[in-house]
């Protein structure tokens, strides 16, 4: 099978944008970095004004005239309107939250604007086809935020891809644009199988609570006190505390118990996955990961020789999603 042809035109051209537009978080639009052109709207306008300024030229007519160049002068105050309507504007990427390979990932960046008010401005990804704009107006010497989301096609840590800037304020005579590629990348986590399969058993330990005190079952512990009510149990009261109380007509208090829970541990092993495809492996993994967390229950995770050890939290699921993202 040959190898697809490469289009040197368009190697040419991703490196020179690459050189004039480097990878960063920080961006600022300044006027190297801007371009500017007529709409078809403004094409059809500047057309417009060619045939009022030959028909004038042929009749002599002092308002054709008048009229020619009043309208040519607003068309040029447009386009330095709608230039400067980007200029200086300073975007920055937020931190990264990483999302799944079957979700869309969130993206929020941040615009501060130095100046006058800006209206109008477009922010969207440059390659992607159809992709929406995200319009926003930033209000003068003051910041805004955009919400973005696209899609990787797989698990990983992907650079994002270029976004376009874009305004046609105020009239749309003339389209003003530049290019931002930003540095950082995005965790793209494995997809999660649905519905999620259970959990295996074979690799789950059970650890007993100890008992809290005299005279009361191993599966008992102390909650909290409270006043006694009538159908509480003579042998909660607390005789010792009601004995030194120096208030003899106070209510008697009573320590309240509740069952114990279990302690589980949870260890989810790539090994539990053998005999499915290689990708489903994950996913299946991941599905585990998102549900045994949601327990509240410590746990852990085996890849190979790679171990996470047990614990529990936001800071364990995104430690044991990014491993299985790597995988």
């Amino acid at each position: 099978m040959r190898p697809p042809a490469v289009n040197p035109l368009r190697t040419r051209w991703r490196a020179w944008l690459s050189a004039r537009h480097p990878a960063q978080d920080d961006w600022r639009l300044s006027q190297r970095h801007l371009y500017i052109v007529p709409t078809r709207i403004g094409v059809a306008f500047l057309l417009t004004q060619a045939v009022l300024l030959v028909a004038s030229i042929n009749d002599q007519l002092s308002l054709g005239y008048a009229l020619t160049f009043l309208l040519c002068g607003a068309g040029l105050a447009s386009m330095l309107t709608t230039h400067g309507n980007l200029s200086d504007l300073h975007w920055s990427l937020q931190p990264l939250e990483g999302g799944h390979a079957d979700a869309d990932l969130p993206v929020v960046l941040r615009v501060h604007n130095p100046g006058r008010a800006r209206f109008g401005v477009g922010i969207r990804w440059a390659e992607a086809v159809n992709a929406p704009w995200a319009w926003v107006d930033v209000p003068a010497q003051s910041h805004a935020e955009v919400h973005l989301s696209w899609r990787a096609a797989n698990r990983g840590r992907h650079p994002l891809p270029r976004l376009r800037i874009e305004t046609r304020f105020p009239l749309g005579l003339f389209v003003a644009w530049s290019y931002w590629q930003p540095a950082s990348r995005q965790w793209v986590y494995p997809a999660v199988e649905t519905p999620c399969p259970p959990l295996p058993t074979d690799l789950t330990g059970t650890e007993s609570s100890p008992a809290r005190g005299h005279g009361h079952t191993q599966d008992e512990e102390l909650h909290q006190l409270r006043a006694w009510q009538t159908g509480d149990r003579l042998r909660d009261v607390l005789w010792k505390r009601e004995a030194q109380s120096s208030d003899p007509e106070g209510p008697l208090w009573v320590a309240e118990r509740r069952a114990a829970q279990a302690s589980r541990l949870h260890w989810l092993d790539a090994a539990h996955t053998q005999g499915l495809d290689p990708e489903r492996r994950w996913q299946r993994l991941a599905a585990w990961v998102v549900a045994v967390d949601a327990t509240g229950q410590d746990w852990g995770l085996r890849l190979g020789s790679d171990e996470l050890p047990p614990a529990q939290g936001s800071e364990q699921r995104r430690q044991a999603l990014e491993r299985l993202a790597l995988a």
